[in-house]
């Protein structure tokens, strides 16, 4: 199951419906009286098949907010068609394979979907999405189309092809969720409103994508278990258990809390790139777009760790902490870090010498630390001299006040003299070394 929605938006909060005016003032608002009625009909889709992300994407810059909607839309439609154990393999692979040439085709539509797939109406009435999809910018087109082809290639190769190694793994999660990253990267671009050095840093549009993906997949372990689908690959859950439904065993509870580690850390390693990402936009809709969902990724990635519950249901994040995170994620770099060092705190308090991964979590957390350094210090250095005092929330040490004189002196480093260490109380506070 790709749990597109859940990569694509907001929705790793699913069922929370969080109207944007409940928690921030929209950068853009669609305008609903200029629009066809087809066009209408897409955006009547995207509210059911996803009521938080489309609270997001009815933000976005009016340049990118019908080419973003219609690429989530298509995508939808492929994922429902993967998403159908009631579709055979016969009639699925070609489906899958050529679904970029359907995206054109006028009044094209399908009703082959089980009577119970939630989203069968979007592909009943998909002559909606391939009309407006023909009046976009051809370059929009363009790469949607390319994405749109090369997803529904990998989702047929995975139809049939076992979860087995890591490689297995993260190729699944690149063409259900890396190439989301990449696609929406380069409408980003080509509408001008990211920075185009993104375009040579695949790994850090891949990231976006796979580090949402991930993360669900190990929130939903319980959920996918029941529907008879298995995610984690083999070469992970078979260092801790002999059998994949051994870990939702009660006495194995230790051995699954040890493996859902393994899990995580797959996932963490992924964190410090969306930060870096993150930096690359340059748009307040586009980075709110991009920003919320990494934000609660993050959030997620901390309560399943080492959380026994996703064994037993699913688990989400409180809607309290939900609003407060869309809050932060919908102003600056600095605040979304802000985030990101609590989160990572709270993982690194979690980790315990009794996990094999304990070391190396730990160091996955201090390279999320790192990124942040590194791009507030690079935010001091770059800043047009002026007095301001900045209070930077460094995450490895208490705050500190960081003052910028108009001077061509350097600014002052963090380093603590010897006489400055922290006593044993104040290192305990402290975030990762």
């Amino acid at each position: 199951m790709v749990r597109l929605h859940q990569v694509f938006g907001t929705s790793i909060v699913d069922g929370i419906d969080l109207r944007r005016t409940t928690w921030h003032d929209a950068v853009h608002q669609r305008d609903p009286e200029k629009e066809s009625p087809s066009l209408q009909k897409c955006f009547d889709f995207l509210e059911k098949t996803s009521r938080s992300f489309s609270s997001v994407i009815q933000e976005l810059h009016p340049e990118l907010l019908i080419p973003v909607s219609l690429f989530y839309l298509i995508l939808r439609g492929l994922d429902t068609i993967e998403d159908d154990m009631t579709i055979s393999l016969e009639e699925k692979d070609p489906l899958l394979r050529k679904f970029d040439q359907i995206t054109e085709k006028e009044g094209w539509s399908y009703d082959g979907n089980g009577p119970n797939e939630k989203d069968r109406e979007l592909l009943v009435q998909f002559a909606n999405v391939t009309e407006e999809f023909r009046k976009i910018k051809p370059a929009y087109r363009d790469i949607i189309n390319d994405i749109t082809q090369k997803m529904g290639n990998g989702m047929a190769d995975y139809c049939i092809k076992a979860m087995d190694t890591v490689q297995d793994y993260d190729l699944y999660c690149y063409y259900v969720a890396g190439l989301v990253g990449n696609g929406l990267t380069r409408l980003f671009v080509e509408s001008g409103l990211a920075n185009p050095a993104l375009l040579k840093k695949p790994e850090l549009q891949e990231s976006m994508g796979l580090f949402l993906q991930k993360t669900n997949i190990i929130r939903d372990v319980r959920e996918d278990f029941d529907d008879n689908r298995r995610f984690w690959p083999r070469e992970i859950w078979s260092k801790h258990v002999d059998n994949f439904e051994d870990l939702f065993k009660p006495e194995n509870k230790e051995a699954a809390l040890n493996c859902s580690s393994d899990m995580v850390l797959n996932s963490l390693n992924h964190a410090d790139q969306c930060l870096f990402y993150l930096a690359g936009l340059k748009e307040q809709s586009v980075f709110n777009f991009a920003a919320i969902p990494q934000s609660m990724a993050i959030a997620t990635l901390e309560l399943v760790f080492r959380n026994p519950t996703i064994f037993k249901k699913n688990i989400k994040i409180t809607k309290g902490d939900a609003c407060r995170i869309m809050m932060q994620s919908t102003q600056n770099l600095k605040l979304v870090c802000e985030v990101f060092r609590q989160y990572t705190r709270k993982i690194h308090k979690k980790n315990t010498p009794r996990d094999p991964n304990f070391l190396k979590i730990s160091i996955a957390c201090g390279k999320v630390n790192h990124a942040m350094i590194v791009l507030l210090i690079f935010r001091v250095l770059t800043r047009p001299p002026d007095r301001t005092i900045y209070r930077i929330h460094l995450p490895i040490a208490r705050s500190q006040d960081i003052s910028r004189s108009t001077s061509s002196q350097r600014p002052t480093t963090t380093h603590r003299s010897r006489s400055q260490n922290p006593s044993h109380d104040e290192r305990g506070q402290m975030g990762h070394q």
